[in-house]
C-alpha cells in the first residue's frame, strides 16, 4: 500500500518523510528498525486481510443472487416474448445480477392458459401474460387488460391502472378471489386487428357461425354476432386454421402475426376493431414468494414494469409498420379496413356485454370507475387534440388508408 506523505497514515510513524531523511541514526538504530519492522508487517497483515476481504465480496454476492423462475405466454418466436425478455433484462440489470429472472417461454412449464395456475401453486414465481387469459376466473379480469372501447388508447389505460385507481381495484379483485399474486400492468398495445379470414368481413352479417378466436370479453362480443368462439394461446391459432378448426383468427400486430405464421394460412388482414381497442401486458409474481423479497428487490420488480412499458412501446413502433411493409409486399397480404358499418356494430353489441356482465357488482364498480375515468380523461384528450388525418394528408400527400382495400 502507498500513502502520501503528507496524510495521517505517513505519520504514524511518529515523525515525518523529510525528518527520517535529515537523521540517518534514527533509521540505523535497531530498536527503530525493529518498531518500523512491526509496523510494516503489521500494516501488511492489516493491508492482506482487507484484500483478502475485498475479493470475498463478489464471491458472497454470487452466492446470495435470488433467481426466479419467470414464464411467459408466448412462443419463443413471438415478439411477445421478446418484450418479456426485456423486463427480464432490465431486471438482471437494475438488481447489479442481485436479482435474477430466468425466463422460460410459454409450454417450457405450463402452457399459456395455464401460467397463472402455475405461479399461485409455486410450480412458478412469476409469469408474462394478459389479464384476458383469466376471465373464465372472473369476467373482470378482461377490464384490466382488455377493456371496453370507450376511446381510450392504451396508454390512457396504463394511466388509469397506475395513477387513477385502476390498481387498487385490481389488487380488490385478487383480494375477493383469494389469489395469493402481486401483479402490474405494463406494454400499451395499439389497437388491434379483426383479424385474419379467408375473405373480406363486408358485414356484420359475415361474422355469423364463423369458427374464430379471441380472447376475454371480446369472446362475448363475438357471440353477440354469432360467431362460434374458441379460446386459444397465440401459439396454437394458426396451426387450427391450417386444419380448418379456425374460419379467423386474431393475434396482435403485424410483427407477432407475420412472425407466428399467419401470412401461410390466410392472405385476407382485417385492419381495426373494437374487439380489443386497446390492451397492456399483465406481469404477475408469486406473493408469497414476491413478498419474502428485499424491499429494494419488490421496488426493482415494480420499476422495471414501467421502464419495460415505454421501452416495449418503442419497439413497437420501429417494427409494426415495417413486418406489415413486408407482409404486403413479401407475402401477398391484402389488407382491408373493417366497415364503419362492423365497427358500429361492435359498439352496439359492447352495450350487450356490459349490461350483462354488469349484474356482478364488482364488474359493475370497475366499469364504472373505467367510464367515469374515460368521460374526463378522453373528453379532455379529443377537446384540444388536433385530428392527426388532415396533417398526414398535408405532409405526405396521400390517405393513411392508401394501401388497404376500403370495402
Amino acid at each position: 500500500m502507498v500513502h502520501d506523505k503528507n496524510t495521517p497514515m505517513a505519520q504514524a510513524d511518529g515523525q515525518s518523510a523529510s525528518d527520517s531523511d535529515s537523521n540517518s541514526n534514527s533509521t540505523d538504530n535497531p530498536s527503530t528498525r525493529t518498531s518500523r519492522r512491526r509496523f510494516l508487517t503489521g500494516s501488511a497483515a492489516a493491508v492482506g486481510a482487507g484484500a483478502a476481504a475485498a475479493v470475498g465480496f463478489p464471491s458472497i454476492a454470487v452466492a446470495q443472487t435470488t433467481t426466479l423462475r419467470f414464464q411467459s405466454t408466448w412462443p419463443n418466436q413471438d415478439i411477445f416474448h421478446e418484450f418479456a425478455a426485456d423486463y427480464v433484462r432490465i431486471v438482471n440489470e437494475m438488481s447489479g445480477g442481485r436479482l435474477r429472472l430466468n425466463l422460460l417461454p410459454a409450454g417450457a412449464v405450463v402452457g399459456a392458459l395455464q401460467l397463472q395456475d402455475a405461479v399461485i401453486s409455486g410450480a412458478l414465481d412469476g409469469g408474462h401474460g394478459v389479464t384476458a387469459y383469466w376471465y373464465g376466473k372472473h369476467k373482470a379480469f378482461s377490464l384490466f387488460g382488455t377493456p371496453p372501447p370507450f376511446g381510450w388508447d392504451a396508454h390512457q389505460f396504463l394511466a388509469w391502472f397506475w395513477n387513477s385507481g385502476g390498481m387498487e381495484l385490481y389488487n380488490e379483485l385478487l383480494a375477493n378471489l383469494e389469489l395469493p399474486l402481486v401483479g402490474y400492468q405494463t406494454g400499451p398495445m395499439p389497437t388491434q386487428a379483426l383479424g385474419w379470414f379467408k375473405e373480406p368481413i363486408a358485414s356484420a352479417e359475415d361474422l355469423r357461425g364463423l369458427k374464430y378466436r379471441t380472447v376475454g370479453l371480446a369472446a362475448d362480443l363475438m357471440r353477440e354476432f354469432g360467431a362460434a368462439v374458441t379460446i386459444m394461446g397465440g401459439g396454437d391459432i394458426v396451426p387450427a386454421m391450417d386444419r380448418g378448426l379456425l374460419d379467423g383468427a386474431e393475434f396482435n400486430n403485424p410483427s407477432s402475426d407475420r412472425l407466428l405464421g399467419f401470412p401461410d394460412v390466410s392472405k385476407t388482414w382485417m385492419l381495426r376493431s373494437y374487439h380489443q381497442d386497446c390492451e397492456a401486458f399483465e406481469i404477475i409474481f408469486n406473493k408469497t414468494k414476491h413478498d419474502s423479497l428485499p424491499e429494494e428487490f419488490q421496488a426493482i420488480l415494480q420499476y422495471a414494469a414501467k421502464a419495460a412499458s415505454s421501452e416495449m412501446y418503442w419497439k413497437a413502433m420501429e417494427r409494426y409498420p415495417k413486418d406489415l411493409q413486408a407482409m404486403r409486399e413479401e407475402q401477398g397480404v391484402q389488407t382491408y379496413i373493417t366497415p364503419d358499418s362492423v365497427l358500429q356494430a361492435q359498439l352496439d353489441a359492447w352495450n350487450t356485454v356490459i349490461e350483462n356482465e354488469s349484474q356482478d357488482p364488482f364488474f359493475k364498480k370497475v366499469i364504472d370507475h373505467q367510464r367515469e375515468y374515460c368521460e374526463r380523461v378522453v373528453g379532455w384528450h379529443l377537446e384540444g387534440t388536433a385530428p392527426k388525418t388532415p396533417a398526414y394528408r398535408h405532409f405526405f400527400g396521400k390517405e393513411p388508408t392508401d394501401t388497404s382495400t376500403i370495402l
